[in-house]
C-alpha cells in the first residue's frame, strides 16, 4: 500500500476492529511490494544520506529519506539497517524507522523490526501502535489490545492512544468500552478524539434511547462547528429526529448553519413535517405533490422513511397498488421488516398475500440479476483450487477483501453473526484476497479470528476486471443458479445484520 494508506489506517483502526462507515479501500493503485527495488539516487547522494543518518540516528526524517531513496524492498536496505543495529546497539529508532516504514506498506515483514524497537525502547508508543495494527492483520486481537494498552501506558496523555485502546474493548467487554469512552471525553474535553469516542459510542449503540442521549451529549460537549466528529455525528442525530420529531430535526439543521448539506436537511425536515401534517388532515394529494419534490442523496439514511410516506400518501388517495409497487421495488434491493410490514398492509388491500409479495419481489430481483463471472481461484488452505461451478446449488456470500483493510475486517464479525443463523444450510462463505503481497497474513488471520470463510487467492486487477471491484470490501450474494442477486452492499453495523439475514434467507428459500 502507498503511504497515504498509513494515515487512513491509523484513523480507522477502530473501524477495523468493529466495523465502520460505508467507506472502502481502493482496489487499484496499491503499491506493489513484491520484487526487488532499486535506489532512486546516485551512489554519492546515498552516501550523503547515510552520513546524515549516522550523525543523527534519532532523526526519523533522515531515516525516511534514506529508506525512500533505497527502496523499501531493496535487500541492501535491510543489510544497512542490520549494520546500524550493531553500530547503535541501544537505539530504538534504528529498528523502528525500518519497521514503521514496512508497517506503512502493511508488510508482514514489519513485525520483527518493531519488536526490536520496543525491546530497545519500551516507551516507544508509536511502535506499539504499529504492532497493534499489525496484530489485527495477523488475526491476533488479544495481542492487538495488549500492544495498544502499552502504547497508552507509554503516553497516557496522548488522546489518540487512549481512544484506540478504548475501542479495542467494544466486543470483548462492552461495559468497559462505554466507561472508557466516557472517561476519554472527560479527560480530553478539547480534543477531537474525545468527540470521536462519543461519536462511535452513539453510532454503534443498538439502543435508540442511548443513541439520542450520546449524540446529544456529543453536541453539548463538543460544538459541531469546532469538532469534525461532532459535526459528523449530527447527521445521525438528524436522521433519528427526522423520524420521531421533524421539528427537532429542523432546529438541529438550522443550528448547523450553512455548512455542507445542512440547508437541504432543513428543507427535508420542513417537508416531512408538512407532509405529516397534511396526511393527518387527510390531504393526501397535497402530501403526495410535496413528497415528489423531495430529493435525497444516494446514501441518505432517510430513503426508506420517504418511501414509506409516499406509499402512505398513495394509499390515502385510494391507490394501494401504487403504494405496493413502489415499496416492492425498494424491498427487492434492500429488504427490511418495515418494508415487508407495509407491503402486507397494502398488498392485502389488492388481494396479495405473502406468497404473492415474495413472488413479486423475486420477479424484480431476477430481472436485475446477472450471471456471476466464472472463476477458478487458488485456495490458501491447500494446493487446490475452487471454482464457482463447485458451489452450484448453494447460495454464495462472496466478499473481496485484504488483511490490511480495516472496513473489511470490520464487516467479518457481522457476517459471522448472520451466518450462525444459517448453520447447516446451503450457504457458502468465500473471501477473495485481492492483495497477494499480504498472503502471509491470510491463514494466521483466519486461525486467530476463527472466522468461517474459505479464503481464495486473486489480485486487485483480476477482481476489478472480472467482478468490477473498485474498492475493498465489495460484496455479492450469488444464488443457487449462479446469478448475482445482491451486490454493492456493506454490513458495517448491527442494524444492517438484519438486512443481510433477510437477503440470505430469501435467496435460500428460492429453489
Amino acid at each position: 500500500m502507498n503511504n497515504r494508506m498509513t494515515l487512513y489506517r491509523k484513523q480507522l483502526i477502530a473501524a477495523g476492529i468493529a466495523g465502520l462507515l460505508a467507506i472502502g479501500t481502493p482496489a487499484t493503485g496499491l503499491a506493489q511490494l513484491s520484487g526487488k527495488s532499486e535506489p532512486t539516487l546516485s551512489k554519492a547522494e546515498l552516501e550523503e544520506l547515510q552520513k546524515k543518518v549516522e550523525a543523527s540516528p534519532d532523526s526519523l526524517n533522515y531515516h525516511k529519506e534514506y529508506i525512500k531513496a533505497m527502496g523499501i524492498k531493496n535487500p541492501d536496505l535491510v543489510a544497512q539497517y542490520e549494520q546500524w543495529m550493531k553500530k547503535f546497539p541501544r537505539n530504538g529508532n534504528i529498528p523502528f524507522a525500518l519497521g514503521s516504514n514496512l508497517a506503512d506498506h502493511e508488510s508482514p515483514e514489519a513485525k520483527p523490526w518493531l519488536l526490536k524497537a520496543v525491546e530497545r525502547n519500551p516507551r516507544l508508543a508509536e511502535a506499539y501502535m504499529d504492532l497493534s495494527i499489525d496484530a489485527e492483520r495477523w488475526g491476533d486481537q488479544a495481542a492487538s489490545r495488549e500492544y495498544m494498552g502499552k502504547a497508552n501506558a507509554a503516553e497516557p496523555s496522548n488522546p489518540s492512544y487512549a481512544f484506540y485502546y478504548a475501542m479495542d474493548f467494544e466486543h470483548v467487554d462492552p461495559a468497559k468500552w462505554r466507561t472508557m469512552l466516557y472517561d476519554l471525553a472527560k479527560r480530553f474535553p478539547d480534543h477531537e478524539r474525545g468527540a470521536q469516542g462519543l461519536y462511535w459510542l452513539a453510532a454503534r449503540s443498538t439502543d435508540p434511547k442511548e443513541k439520542v442521549t450520546v449524540y446529544e451529549k456529543l453536541r453539548q460537549l463538543y460544538p459541531p462547528q469546532k469538532f469534525n466528529w461532532s459535526n459528523s455525528g449530527m447527521s445521525g442525530l438528524f436522521d433519528i429526529y427526522l423520524e420521531s420529531d421533524p421539528q427537532k430535526a429542523r432546529a438541529l439543521a438550522q443550528s448547523m448553519g450553512n455548512s455542507s448539506g445542512w440547508p437541504s436537511k432543513d428543507t427535508l425536515a420542513l417537508n416531512i413535517q408538512n407532509v405529516r401534517k397534511l396526511m393527518a388532515e387527510q390531504k393526501f394529494a397535497e402530501a403526495s405533490v410535496l413528497l415528489n419534490t423531495v430529493r435525497l442523496p444516494r446514501y441518505s439514511g432517510s430513503i426508506e422513511l420517504v418511501a414509506l410516506l409516499k406509499a402512505e400518501a398513495a394509499a390515502g388517495l385510494g391507490n394501494p397498488a401504487m403504494a405496493y409497487d413502489s415499496l416492492v421495488a425498494l424491498h427487492a434491493k434492500k429488504p427490511s421488516d418495515a418494508l415487508y410490514t407495509a407491503l402486507k398492509k397494502y398488498g392485502g388491500k389488492i388481494g396479495k398475500g405473502n406468497p404473492q409479495i415474495d413472488n413479486d419481489t423475486w420477479s424484480l430481483r431476477e430481472k436485475a440479476s446477472a450471471p456471476a463471472p466464472a472463476f477458478n481461484l487458488g485456495l490458501y488452505t491447500s494446493d487446490g483450487t475452487a471454482s464457482l461451478e463447485d458451489y452450484k446449488g448453494k447460495v454464495v456470500l462472496l466478499t473481496f477483501w485484504f488483511p490490511g483493510c480495516g472496513p473489511c475486517r470490520g464487516e467479518f464479525p457481522h457476517f459471522e453473526n448472520v451466518l450462525k443463523k444459517f448453520k447447516g444450510q446451503d450457504v457458502v462463505y468465500l473471501a477473495v484476497n485481492g492483495v497477494p503481497e499480504q498472503d502471509d497474513y491470510v491463514l494466521p488471520f483466519l486461525k486467530g479470528t476463527k472466522y468461517t470463510f474459505t479464503p481464495l487467492r486473486a489480485t486487485g486487477e483480476w477482481a476489478e476486471k472480472t467482478y468490477k471491484v473498485r474498492g475493498f470490501p465489495t460484496n455479492f450474494i450469488i444464488d443457487k443458479q449462479g446469478r448475482i442477486i445482491f451486490s454493492n452492499f456493506m454490513i458495517h453495523s448491527t442494524e444492517l445484520e438484519r438486512m443481510l439475514e433477510l437477503m440470505l434467507g430469501s435467496v435460500l428459500a428460492k429453489s
